[in-house]
């Protein structure tokens, strides 16, 4: 089956991408809610948290889009590989993010990636940026005491900015992260690497007091 066909950008501030989702079900989405959880936000097609899902199995994996016919496209072809750690969300993260998460227990959000966000590159689109002081709150208060934020893109000026923000929260300690943590790169990545071009990658931990 063809890849479903979506616009590569949405404005995240438009009515329609407004809307409020419900709390995610972690016990009804995935067969067993006490797994660790690892959170993909802006996940797009899905595709790394699904062989993520594939290769590491002792974990649960969520993945966030604010694009809904990627959403369903992403949890059908979880379910034709039978893999039941691993749901997506239609959520616009960047508004809606501490909604979302709102019945997750802390204790079992482990780990959180934010990869190759649209960098918005005009300074009048800067608001649309998916990562803000908000959504660095929100991973602060609901990610477990221990766990890890890694973030990557192969803008530097919106790297810089992302790792601004979370070097910021005195809730996190950043530790390098020269190169990919997980055993699986996303689509994006690779491409970029092939050409030979940088990524900018940090990894920060949310402190246990």
């Amino acid at each position: 089956m063809p890849r479903v066909r979506v616009h590569q950008h949405v404005n995240p501030l438009s009515p329609f991408y407004r809307q409020e989702p419900r709390p995610a079900d972690v016990s009804a989405v995935f067969a067993d809610a006490s797994l660790p959880l690892h959170l993909d936000v802006g996940c797009a097609r899905g595709r790394f948290i699904l062989r993520m899902a594939e290769a590491e199995p002792g974990c649960n994996y969520l993945g966030v889009e604010i694009r809904e016919p990627l959403v369903d496209e992403a949890n059908r072809l979880a379910a034709e590989a039978g893999l039941k750690n691993l749901h997506y969300e239609f959520c616009n993260a960047m508004l809606w993010l501490d909604r979302l998460l709102e019945e997750v227990p802390r204790q079992s959000l482990q780990t959180v990636t934010i990869q190759f966000p649209d960098p918005w590159f005009k300074k009048k689109h800067a608001k649309r940026r998916m990562v803000n002081n908000e959504m660095v709150d929100t991973i602060a208060r609901h990610l477990a005491p221990g766990g890890r934020v890694f973030v990557q893109t192969d803008t530097e000026f919106l790297g810089e900015e992302m790792f601004a923000l979370f070097r910021a929260d005195s809730r996190f300690t950043e530790t390098a992260a020269p190169i990919n943590p997980f055993p699986v790169k996303t689509e994006r990545e690779k491409a970029v690497e092939e050409k030979g071009l940088p990524v900018f990658r940090s990894l920060f931990v949310c402190k246990t007091t």
